[in-house]
């Protein structure tokens, strides 16, 4: 059987993926927000400045968390994570939340590349005969 005669995987993989991605974002935002504790504490105080930071950025994360189906959602993702990295300016442990997470993004872009070679090689449940 050649390439073009495999049908559509019987189950969306995507649909899997954008949750896993939008779940992501979800526990990222509690990260960061529980980074918080963290800089009013042993950051020097956290001021407007670090608080609006931290916050909006959170916010902007659950708001993309929802946005996970568009075709520039994953360069979004990545995107957030410098920005979370620059954190770092407020204090090492936001920059260092940013890192894990970017290794988890990368892991991500990783998952979906793998996921579409294999709906490329027919190799998922349902595409073949």
């Amino acid at each position: 059987m050649s390439e073009a005669e495999f049908r559509p995987p019987t189950t969306d993989p995507w649909k899997g993926f954008r949750g896993v991605s939008a779940g992501t974002l979800v526990l990222e935002a509690i990260v960061t927000l529980l980074a918080l504790p963290v800089v009013a504490t042993l950051g020097g105080g956290a001021s407007w400045f670090s608080t609006t930071y931290i916050v909006a950025l959170a916010v902007v994360m659950i708001l993309a968390a929802g946005k996970q189906g568009e075709p520039w959602a994953m360069k979004l993702n990545l995107a957030l994570q410098f920005f979370v990295m620059a954190g770092a300016v407020f204090h090492l442990s936001i920059g260092a939340v940013g890192l894990i997470f970017l290794a988890v993004w990368l892991y991500l872009l990783y998952l979906r590349r793998d996921i579409t070679e294999r709906i490329r090689r027919g190799m998922l449940p349902g595409q073949r005969d």
